[in-house]
């Protein structure tokens, strides 16, 4: 016997059509799985493929605090508070519009510096170092560990990477 919730009651094609709790609950289950699926499949999606050089989170730690490349951290300024930023990174949101060029001002405007990108996992920085080779950056790196680790390695914090309050 269907327990009819009137809230679900419509009038289609001239008729009552009525819809039970129980297919009410099912239909937003499904709904919700599939939603949460999607969200698993999304997170770790892999990192885009480039041909760039790829740098484990300690020699990224060990090339900048030697200088010879700049870290850049391209990860949003609540992922900088929630975790703390690379001691020795430069941040810059990569959603900024002028990313391009806050990038080639942390490098004193000379796009053949050697620079590594950062983020939480390896896929946005894959995706940017991608982007910033096509814009004419020929020393660009990928970190694909990342903050938080990824099929690449256990990331910065789990290796015990120093990180810093990020001063925003």
């Amino acid at each position: 016997m269907q327990n009819p919730i009137s809230a679900e009651t419509q009038e289609a094609s001239g008729r009552s059509v009525t819809m039970s709790r129980r297919k009410l609950l099912s239909s937003a289950g499904i709904l919700l799985g599939a939603a949460a699926v999607g969200a698993v499949a999304w997170r770790y999606r892999p990192a885009p493929d480039h041909d760039r050089p790829r740098l484990s989170v300690a020699e990224a730690f060990s090339a900048a605090g030697a200088g010879s490349i700049t870290l850049v951290d391209i990860r949003t300024p609540r992922e900088w508070r929630s975790t703390g930023v690379p001691v020795g990174s430069v941040q810059i949101d990569m959603r900024r519009d002028d990313f391009t060029e806050a990038l080639s001002r942390a490098l004193g405007g000379n796009r053949a510096a050697p620079v590594a990108l950062i983020c939480a996992r390896g896929v946005r920085s894959a995706r940017m170092v991608r982007r910033m080779a096509e814009a004419g950056f020929s020393q660009i790196m990928d970190v694909p560990e990342g903050m938080l680790g990824s099929g690449a390695g256990p990331g910065w914090i789990a290796g015990n990477l120093p990180v810093a309050r990020w001063q925003g």
